[in-house]
């Protein structure tokens, strides 16, 4: 399955990390120098929830990243459902 939130669409994302050699001057070194830039990835926070829809009266189940979860507890299950258009 895909690392992928089913409410806001967040998916894992590419960047780059910085490497560094060298001693800082400010403990005896001649400076850090930067020597590369190297791929790195940045997952979401994603949970596997099951969520009680009381206008369906059932449980669903869903993966969820947090943003999403703390979405669903400020404006409602139902209305979040339907804003992503799952409903």
């Amino acid at each position: 399955m895909a690392r992928i939130c089913t409410i806001r669409g967040t998916q894992v994302r590419v960047g780059g990390r910085i490497h560094r050699s060298g001693l800082a001057k400010k403990k005896g070194g001649i400076g850090r120098h930067v020597t590369k830039v190297v791929k790195r990835t940045v997952s979401p926070n994603l949970q596997e929830k099951r969520i009680w829809v009381p206008e369906f009266g059932r449980y669903v189940r869903m993966k969820l990243s947090c943003r999403a979860l703390k979405t669903m507890n400020k404006n409602g299950v139902y209305a979040t459902l339907k804003k992503a258009g799952l409903v």
